[in-house]
């Protein structure tokens, strides 16, 4: 494989990254690629799954923003992936929260960021990394949460402006990135998902829902790339065990990698949202995201 290939991630806080993208990384590290994250809170507010954790609760938003610093340290060991930052250097950007709610409406969070400077701080590292492919949440950050969608404004204005000769030369040499994709969880997959969940005995939580009406369901027609990682399915639950206070991996949706994990958890996701389609399947779908570009 060729080792001059160049990918760069944004999530909006650690855990996002393992859970939509984990295989995938670890799948592009392992054939030599550079892989970089950019995670751009630290989800201060993440809801504490652990009771022995409940001391890091949200009330004490530094020591929980210290702890999944930690987490997402171990989940990228676990991955394999080296090159791993926070947009703006660790606390420029608090996690938002949701809508309507008081950390919402905190100045120093992501969702109240200008724009502009958060993009910047991107647009250095896209100059520095100068990766071919960049991923991130679609417009409406996969389910609405503001700081999602806020990395996807951010990505898209800093892959833009980073393009640009004569914009903010001081960040670096301009640099156009050849394809941009959008995470995606197709409805097929996670009516999979729930139909084995139900065989298993689960009925409420995830299971009860209808695939249609879970809000980050993609139509399947919109999938423009699907990656086999499935290899790399164990890597991806060790990465999302890492995330102990905000994941549990043996329940619910997560636990199919008793059954379904390889088929459910190891192929990933994707849309083209910008560049050219490279060789399709007989699906009709791309399986490589670097596929059509000149290396």
């Amino acid at each position: 494989m060729s080792t001059n290939r160049r990918l760069l991630l944004v999530h909006a806080h650690p855990d996002d990254e393992s859970i939509g993208t984990g295989a995938t990384m670890a799948k592009y590290v392992a054939e030599g690629a550079q892989v970089t994250l950019v995670t751009c809170t630290l989800g201060d507010e993440g809801e504490i799954l652990v009771p022995d954790l409940a001391h890091l609760a949200a009330h004490d938003q530094d020591k929980l923003a210290g702890h999944r610093l930690e987490e997402l340290a171990q989940a990228m060991a676990r991955l394999g992936v080296t090159d791993y930052r926070i947009l703006g250097g660790i606390g420029a950007y608090r996690d938002s929260g949701m809508i309507g709610t008081a950390p919402n409406q905190r100045a120093d969070c992501f969702w109240q960021a200008d724009l502009l400077e958060a993009a910047k701080h991107l647009v250095r590292i896209i100059r520095e990394t100068k990766p071919q492919v960049l991923v991130t949440y679609d417009d409406f950050g996969g389910y609405g949460h503001p700081d999602h969608i806020q990395a996807h404004r951010v990505a898209t204005y800093a892959a833009s402006l980073a393009a640009v000769e004569s914009f903010a030369p001081e960040l670096g040499a301009a640099w156009q990135i050849s394809k941009f994709y959008w995470t995606a969880f197709p409805v097929s997959v996670i009516r999979a998902g729930i139909e084995a969940l139900r065989a298993n005995g689960e009925d409420t939580g995830f299971a009860a829902q209808d695939p249609e009406d879970i809000p980050f369901a993609c139509p399947d027609e919109f999938i423009s790339t699907v990656v086999d990682a499935s290899q790399y399915v164990e890597q991806k639950f060790a990465a999302l065990r890492a995330h102990e206070t905000q994941i549990n991996a043996d329940s619910g949706f997560f636990a199919l990698s008793n059954n379904l994990g390889a088929q459910v958890m190891g192929f990933e996701y994707f849309r083209l949202a910008f560049g050219d389609l490279g060789t399709l399947d007989s699906t009709g779908n791309e399986t490589d995201l670097f596929s059509g570009i000149n290396l």
